[in-house]
C-alpha cells in the first residue's frame, strides 16, 4: 500500500525507537543507559535535572565522572556487568562532585535485553519521602517532651525553689568554705530550672501568628547578632533571591530558629579549629509540593532557606536522630536546640532536613507562602 501523499513512511523499527525514547523522556525517575566502558549513551530529562547536566554534556561523560569516587553506585554497575543479573538496592547515597550535593536513592540496574554490554540504570530519589517521615517523627517526639515538661514543671520546679531558698537562708551563717557549697547548690538549681524552662517551650501550642515576615530581614538580623557574638571572626556570606515573597508567621520565633542553626554552624567550625565560612541562602522553588497525612490538598512549600557551614560535619550515627530531643555530641549540650528548631519550623507549616559531609553541612528549611486573602475578609 502506498504512503499517503505528503507523508514520509517511517520504518517500524525506527518508529519503535522513537516511541521508546519518548516514553523514557517522560518518566519522572532519572534513567541512564551505559555503554561497555560505562560511558553515558542516553539520559532522560529527569537524569538531566538530577545531575544538573544537559544530555549533550552527559553523553561526553562516563559514570565515574559524574558521581563521587566512593559512591557504591559504580560497584553496583560493575556487579551487573560481572553477573548479568539485575540488581535492586535501596537507600544508596550518591555524591555529585560537580554540585557538591548528596542524594539518597533507590537503584535499579540491569542489562539491556538484546543489547550486549549495555546497562540500564534507574534512580528513584527518596529524600523527600524521608523528609516527611522524619518531620512526623520529630513532631511526635516534641509532643512527648511537652508532656514531660508539664510534669517536670510541677514535680521539679516547685521543690527546686524550696531547695534554693533553704540554701540562701543557710548562707549568711556559714564560713567562707561552706558558703561556696550553698552557692553551688543555688547555681545547680538554677541550671535545672532553666533546663525545665527550655523544655516547657515544646508545650506551647499557641498559633505562631500570621504577620507577613520578610525572611531576608530575619536572616540579616541573625547575621548581625552572630557576628557581634558567638560567630565573631567567622565569615558569613549571603546568597539571597530578591524575588522571595513574604511568609506568614512569627518574626521572633523564626529569628530564634535560624539563630540556633547559625550558632550550631559556628560551633561546628570552631570544633574543626580551621578558618571557616557560613552561607545563608534563599531560593524560590515554585514546583515544591508535599502531601502530608491528614493535610488534605498537597501543600506548597516553595520558600527554601539554607544554612551551610564548612565545619566538621554531623556524625553518621547521629543523622537519623538529629532533630530528636536530648540528642547531642556537645559535652555541655542539652540536645534541645535542633529539636526546638524543628518544632518552630513545623509550627510554621514547614519542614527541615540536613545533608552533611565533612566540611559541608547544609540545613535546608522549606516554608509555605503567606496566604493571599481576598480584600475585605
Amino acid at each position: 500500500m502506498n504512503a499517503e501523499p505528503g507523508r514520509e513512511r517511517v520504518h517500524p523499527s525506527a518508529r519503535r525507537h522513537i516511541e521508546h525514547d519518548l516514553l523514557l523522556s517522560v518518566l519522572p525517575h532519572p534513567i541512564l543507559v551505559l555503554g561497555e566502558d560505562d560511558r553515558v549513551l542516553y539520559a532522560n530529562a529527569a537524569a538531566e535535572s538530577f545531575f544538573s547536566l544537559s544530555q549533550g554534556v552527559l553523553k561526553r561523560q562516563a559514570l565515574p565522572d559524574i558521581i563521587a569516587f566512593s559512591s557504591p553506585l559504580a560497584a553496583l554497575v560493575g556487579q551487573v556487568r560481572r553477573t548479568g543479573v539485575t540488581v535492586n538496592e535501596y537507600g544508596i547515597e550518591v555524591g555529585l562532585p560537580r554540585s557538591g550535593a548528596h542524594k539518597l536513592v533507590d537503584v535499579y540496574a540491569g542489562p539491556m535485553p538484546d543489547q550486549q554490554g549495555l546497562i540500564v540504570l534507574m534512580l528513584q530519589q527518596r529524600s523527600m519521602a524521608q523528609m516527611i517521615e522524619r518531620q512526623l517523627t520529630h513532631r511526635a517526639a516534641a509532643r512527648s517532651v511537652s508532656g514531660l515538661a508539664a510534669v517536670l514543671a510541677h514535680e521539679i520546679k516547685n521543690p527546686l525553689s524550696g531547695i534554693r531558698g533553704a540554701a540562701q537562708l543557710l548562707e549568711p551563717g556559714l564560713k567562707d568554705n561552706d558558703r561556696a557549697l550553698t552557692q553551688l547548690i543555688c547555681a545547680e538549681t538554677d541550671r535545672i530550672r532553666n533546663l525545665v524552662d527550655r523544655m516547657e517551650v515544646f508545650g506551647d501550642e499557641r498559633p505562631v501568628g500570621e504577620e507577613a515576615v520578610n525572611i531576608h530581614q530575619v536572616l540579616d538580623h541573625v547575621k548581625r547578632l552572630a557576628q557581634s557574638g558567638f560567630a565573631e571572626g567567622i565569615r558569613i556570606s549571603v546568597e539571597f533571591d530578591p524575588s522571595l515573597p513574604p511568609l506568614a508567621g512569627s518574626r521572633d520565633k523564626l529569628i530564634q530558629a535560624f539563630l540556633n542553626l547559625v550558632k550550631n554552624a559556628a560551633e561546628a567550625i570552631q570544633e574543626g579549629r580551621e578558618p571557616g565560612r557560613i552561607t545563608l541562602r534563599t531560593a524560590f522553588r515554585p514546583g515544591m509540593r508535599l502531601g502530608l497525612p491528614g493535610s488534605g490538598p498537597r501543600v506548597s512549600l516553595p520558600l527554601m532557606i539554607e544554612v551551610e557551614d564548612s565545619g566538621v560535619g554531623v556524625p553518621e550515627a547521629l543523622k537519623p536522630h538529629l532533630f530528636d530531643p536530648f540528642v547531642t555530641t556537645k559535652r555541655t549540650g542539652t540536645g534541645l536546640g535542633l529539636a526546638l528548631v524543628a518544632k518552630i519550623i513545623g509550627d510554621h507549616g514547614g519542614v527541615i532536613e540536613c545533608e552533611s559531609v565533612p566540611k559541608q553541612t547544609v540545613f535546608r528549611v522549606l516554608l509555605p507562602l503567606q496566604e493571599q486573602r481576598p480584600r475585605g475578609k
